[in-house]
């Protein structure tokens, strides 16, 4: 596997998770609870976005 894309999905990754711990904390302090289709949604549209623009800026960047 190409090194760039390896990169860019390992970002989106982490920003999956990074996502989905700050909505922990946000539903742990608030105590209001979103519905696991929209976690779900969301997480992976965080991590699509994440790996195509560090993709992209890798690109760019380098």
């Amino acid at each position: 596997m190409d090194p760039r894309i390896k990169h860019s999905l390992l970002w989106g990754v982490i920003g999956m998770l990074a996502f989905l711990v700050l909505l922990q904390g946000y539903e742990l302090f608030s105590g209001y609870r979103y519905d696991v289709a929209v976690k779900v949604g969301v997480a992976l549209l965080v991590a699509v976005g994440a790996s195509t623009l560090t993709y992209v800026a890798d690109g760019v960047l380098s």
